[in-house]
């Protein structure tokens, strides 16, 4: 076997070994923050989460809230009920959507009011089915308080 051919062979397996680690499981698009007005203490982040191999988006943590939580907002009969879940399902490809009124993320103890323009950092944390976890770091615009599309 030629150098030349050896050498491609051994930069063709390093790359097929290194490319899980070079693609990233979940990916986040369109994350933003609902803004707020003085002395409101809580808000939510929306964005759409897709986990290539499927997985669960199990915390949220930013420095701008004392407790974020993942929420699911839901109609029991006539009235809106909205509650915090301990883990989110993401089937394999398929983009879930984080938006108001329904899956959302709640940032309560706020500590700072959430103005439009600036970026709130978040830490997405997910499980995939091989039960690792991965951090995901998201920088979510705070949209004026009456947002609810982009």
């Amino acid at each position: 076997m030629s150098l030349n051919r050896k050498l491609r062979t051994v930069a063709f397996c390093a790359m097929a070994v290194a490319t899980p680690w070079a693609w990233a499981q979940t990916t986040v698009k369109d994350a933003w923050v609902r803004g707020t007005v003085e002395q409101q203490k809580s808000t939510g982040a929306f964005m759409q989460i897709t986990s290539a191999q499927g997985g669960k988006l199990v915390g949220v943590q930013s420095p701008v809230a004392g407790v974020v939580e993942i929420h699911e907002m839901s109609m029991q009969g006539n009235v809106m009920n909205m509650h915090a879940i301990a883990e989110l399902a993401l089937p394999a490809g398929k983009p879930v959507e984080l938006k108001p009124g329904g899956y959302h993320v709640m940032m309560m103890d706020l500590k700072q009011t959430m103005k439009a323009g600036e970026v709130v950092p978040l830490t997405l944390v997910v499980e995939g089915k091989d039960g690792k976890r991965e951090s995901i770091e998201v920088k979510a615009p705070v949209r004026a308080l009456g947002a609810t599309k982009h």
